[in-house]
């Protein structure tokens, strides 16, 4: 057996169900995908591997929304920014997500730095980002009093900000979902066969048939392109970024995102609050085999924690509430790789790297307008349904300041008995305790679940196969 097959032991079942378009992989793009595709009349299945949605390199970022100041010129991925930064501020408020418009600051704290920003101003005017501009080292420390004045120099981006990474995912699939597409999760894509006209899925739940296929798998982007077109478009090659996050006391140091010179290779590590209070810092950036291992490393934690303080040195006051990484799906090519099968109905969305948050709707736009036409035609829906979206920001309102709530369950993250109750009993109700903290941020605070999570595994307990209890005890 080869890295790209799975070996399944189950009886296939004839497909249920046929569609316009099966979406595989529920990461943020495959949402945004199954959100666009269904508003514009498709009929759509999303396919994910997973117990949840987001579990992937999706479930990890900086939860940044990006202007394309320092993206590729006249490359895809510049233009999929731009779109998706575009649509995002004319959506948001009308799903319900939250944002914080706080300006980014570009920073150099060497002489081979500075020596850069001039050039990184010239490309965001090439981009058409022409409000970026330079600031002294004086003006600098007047915005962020708590930065280290080793500052050299640097530039402000007024459009970049911050959003939350999960509701914002989230909330495309579940219009979706609310508004006739479906959700298959624990369901892996094992092989295929197009007639000239359709599409036969092999999975390791029901088979499905739909009209196209579309390649969202991520990290397994390019094990998929294998599993049904057998060519190797791109060969992902997993960049762990590892995170720490600071206690809620240290989100009244920092106003805006504080970006460091980029490289070739990452944005560099990024200093900023969260929608949720708190200070994040990184991510780093190590190649990798292994597609699962999102381990940290205490040596790399430490150095990101010197980082911090370095930048702002009264972060040593602070205490590290918690540390995560996550998986870019890097790839040996530096733009995004969409490729349209026009003749085998097929579209691979590969090499979506630290930009996706901000590009997946406008690369949902983009593949939508190759294949929505002549091959696939569907009416718009007019007037969709809008779901109730998870309000977990620490700056807007949360169901902890509404009435009968039925009483807080987390309280380090203000989690109501209701927003968790709710979750469960709605659509997209997640499987896992993981898939849980993403839609409500319950045992994510300071105690990291240490006084809620009877209380929670109590409430779960018909939910979740199997139970918190029981993974409790095995691990």
């Amino acid at each position: 057996m080869d890295q790209y097959t799975a070996d399944h032991s189950f009886n296939r079942k004839s497909p249920e169900l046929d569609y316009d378009v099966a979406i595989v992989g529920a990461g943020v793009v495959g949402c945004a995908m199954a959100r666009r595709l269904t508003l514009d009349g498709a009929k759509v299945i999303v396919l994910e591997k997973a117990s949840d949605v987001l579990d992937g390199a999706s479930k990890s970022n900086s939860a940044i929304l990006h202007t394309v100041f320092d993206a590729p010129p006249d490359s895809l991925e510049q233009a999929c920014i731009a779109r998706g930064y575009e649509e995002f501020l004319n959506i948001f408020q009308s799903l319900g997500l939250p944002i914080l418009k706080t300006g980014a600051l570009v920073l150099a704290w060497s002489k081979q730095q500075q020596e850069k920003l001039e050039a990184l101003i010239e490309k965001a005017n090439k981009n058409g980002v022409h409000n970026v501009r330079m600031l002294g080292k004086k003006e600098i420390l007047k915005r962020e009093p708590h930065l280290s004045n080793q500052v050299l120099d640097g530039f402000e981006v007024p459009g970049e900000c911050l959003v939350d990474p999960w509701t914002t995912a989230h909330a495309y699939l579940l219009q979706a979902l609310v508004n006739g597409a479906q959700l298959q999760r624990k369901t892996e894509v094992i092989s295929g066969k197009f007639d000239g006209a359709t599409w036969q899925l092999e999975t390791s739940q029901t088979d499905v048939r739909a009209t196209h296929v579309i390649n969202c798998a991520g990290l397994y982007g390019d094990w998929v392109n294998h599993r049904l077109i057998k060519e190797s478009l791109f060969t992902v090659t997993p960049r762990k970024g590892q995170f720490i996050v600071f206690d809620k006391a240290a989100s009244s140091l920092v106003s805006s995102i504080i970006l460091p010179v980029p490289t070739k290779t990452t944005k560099g590590v990024v200093v900023c609050r969260t929608v949720f209070g708190n200070v994040l810092v990184g991510p780093t950036a190590e190649d990798q085999d292994s597609k699962t291992d999102s381990s940290t490393n205490a040596d790399t934690l430490k150095e990101l924690v010197a980082k911090g303080i370095g930048i702002f040195p009264e972060l040593k006051n602070c205490e590290v509430t918690s540390a995560y990484a996550g998986l870019r799906p890097a790839t040996e090519f530096q733009d995004y790789l969409i490729r349209h099968f026009q003749d085998r109905n097929y579209v691979s969305v590969g090499g979506i790297r630290s930009t996706g948050l901000s590009a997946s709707l406008g690369i949902a736009s983009y593949v939508s307008e190759l294949i929505m036409g002549d091959s696939l035609q569907g009416s718009t829906i007019e007037n969709p349904v809008i779901p109730v979206p998870d309000r977990l920001s620490e700056y807007h309102q949360r169901d902890w300041q509404t009435p009968d709530n039925g009483g807080i369950v987390c309280h380090c993250e203000l989690v109501t008995r209701r927003e968790i109750e709710n979750v469960l009993q709605g659509p997209m109700a997640p499987a896992t305790l993981q898939g849980l903290k993403r839609r409500t941020r319950v045992c994510m605070g300071r105690c990291q679940g240490f006084y809620c999570m009877a209380e929670v595994a109590k409430m779960t307990e018909d939910f979740f196969n199997p139970p918190i209890a029981l993974v409790n005890n095995e691990q």
